[in-house]
């Protein structure tokens, strides 16, 4: 049988970018078929049955990973995922599981999702920015009312019913100078993985460049520190970073599980509700739509010259700066996507963020060192 030939995550959209809330920087607005809508159309049972089966078929590996995303797929209601599950069940062969994962505000959620999350063994991101001022900055409703008490009771509804939770924080203008104020918080609330995303809006015509809302690199890179050193000195063991956890693969020789780190992108495409498949989630536009998986295979596209020309694109247009940098192996010149700022002698787009990633691998590269010589020391003739 021919399966894809790498592993690959496909952000499934069958709510397209339909949200309850309008958050400021939502990157998927206007996003997929029509845009986004406060009431969905959905992704039609045989078109998501029809998904399934072609993700399991040109899935490499014997867990099966699925992830849905939005907009806010909750947003569908709670039957539409036991639709999901009920056709999961019936396709999966024997000897293979399926692992899914649901990206979400958690402003819908509620006892029922939570007790059915737990028990078909979901795996939930929730968006949070920190405390209630910092969290509504920018995510409000579409009546630009305040939600951050639903998300909160989301999350508590999912620690309760024992639902593995990464919490996704969006850094910008907004938090950037808090690090230990947002970091702590989440250690209030007993947040037990943390993702940091960086708020990035190219705008040519602006000042540097970019949106008053973005994070400046400097500010990026501070963060990061602040919050490693925190973690370093009261939370190893309790609580996972996941850029912590990247910068470590490397000190044991490991692949980054994040797209974003890795010398050649493309593994991460996102299926709209429509069965049109694009390259990636912040790649959503005609240029880099590969086709319909109701006309072509998934397999097909995953391995089509197009997706694969994407993801070597990352590695071919990296500028010279990156490939001479101490802390490659770490970032890899990160996303594509914040690849706008001109090198000094022309070429490829050198990263906004390289001098903010710069100095915090820098930082945290003696420390996961040192941690990895121990666990080598400890377990001799182990591979890494």
């Amino acid at each position: 049988m021919t399966v894809a030939s790498r592993s690959f995550q496909v952000f499934v959209k069958p709510a397209g970018a339909a949200c309850n809330l309008a958050c400021r920087y939502c990157y998927y607005l206007d996003k997929g078929p029509k845009g986004r809508e406060s009431v969905p159309s959905r992704m039609p049972e045989a078109l998501l049955e029809t998904t399934i089966a072609q993700h399991i078929a040109a899935s490499t590996d014997e867990i099966i990973r699925v992830s849905w995303h939005g907009g806010e797929p909750a947003i569908l209601g709670i039957d539409y995922f036991r639709k999901i599950v009920e056709i999961e069940r019936r396709l999966c062969p024997a000897g293979r599981k399926i692992a899914n994962g649901l990206q979400t505000n958690g402003t819908l959620l509620d006892e029922e999702w939570g007790r059915f999350l737990a028990a078909e063994g979901f795996a939930v991101g929730l968006s949070l920015d920190g405390p209630r001022k910092i969290h509504d900055r920018h995510r409000l409703t579409r009546d630009s009312r305040s939600s951050f008490d639903d998300a909160m009771r989301g999350y508590d509804v999912l620690r309760r019913c024992g639902v593995a939770t990464d919490i996704l924080c969006v850094v910008g203008e907004h938090n950037a100078g808090r690090p230990l104020e947002v970091y702590g918080f989440f250690r209030e609330i007993g947040a037990s993985f943390v993702t940091f995303l960086p708020l990035v809006e190219p705008r040519p015509e602006a000042p540097g460049g970019v949106s008053p809302e973005t994070v400046s690199s400097e500010f990026w890179g501070s963060f990061l520190c602040a919050v490693f050193d925190e973690w370093v000195e009261r939370d190893i063991g309790r609580i996972k970073i996941q850029i912590v956890e990247e910068a470590a693969r490397t000190a044991f020789g490991q692949e980054h599980s994040l797209c974003i780190f890795r010398p050649v992108c493309g593994a991460v495409p996102v299926l709209e509700r429509n069965g049109d498949l694009f390259s990636c989630d912040h790649f959503v536009d005609p240029a880099h739509r590969l086709g319909n998986i109701d006309e072509i295979p998934l397999l097909d596209l995953l391995e089509s010259p197009a997706q694969l020309d994407f993801g070597l694109a990352k590695l071919r247009t990296l500028p010279a700066v990156c490939r001479a940098c101490e802390v490659l192996d770490m970032c890899n010149g990160e996303c594509p996507k914040n690849r706008f700022v001109p090198v000094p002698n022309g070429g490829p787009g050198w990263n906004y963020l390289c001098a903010g990633y710069k100095k915090f691998f820098s930082h945290a590269r003696p420390f996961v060192a040192a941690v990895a010589a121990e666990w080598r020391r400890q377990n001799p003739g182990s591979s890494s």
